[in-house]
């Protein structure tokens, strides 16, 4: 099987390394591919359209570009309008969500606080079946629960 090509968008370098080893403790084929802020992720995502990422992990609140942002500039780009965006924040609030849910996200996550909660949230959108989710998409659907 190919792997599965992720790309983390968090300018927390220890959340970045959380979610690397939480992502390592699922045993899947991945690779994980990480970024500080939007603005790398939009140059990295139109500079290697052969190395497009089957899945964007992005986080809201960054500097130099934002997730808000990012995720616009994404939806914007013809090649890139259907690409799986999970919205991965600290942030619970209903604006944010919504928000994001608007601008054409594909899941929101809630950053876990435990390692444990991390691991299941990451296997759950990992394994999920897109094709399904998104045949099903509404609003109900896009908070992840664990």
């Amino acid at each position: 099987m190919d792997k599965l090509r992720i790309l983390l968008v968090d300018d927390d370098e220890d959340d970045r390394q959380f979610f690397a080893d939480a992502l390592e403790g699922i045993e899947l084929n991945t690779d994980l591919h990480q970024l500080e802020n939007g603005k790398s992720c939009m140059e990295y995502l139109l500079s290697d359209t052969d190395n497009t990422p089957d899945l964007v992990f992005l986080d809201l609140n960054m500097p130099i570009m934002n997730g808000f942002e990012c995720l616009e500039a994404i939806r914007r780009t013809p090649h890139l309008k259907d690409l799986l965006v999970a919205i991965y924040s600290t942030s619970s609030a209903e604006r944010d969500i919504e928000e994001t849910f608007e601008k054409g996200a594909n899941i929101y996550i809630k950053k876990p606080s435990s390692f444990n909660e991390l691991k299941k949230s990451l296997k759950q959108v990992v394994k999920m079946n897109w094709a399904y989710h998104l045949n099903d998409f509404k609003k109900e659907n896009f908070l992840l629960k664990i």
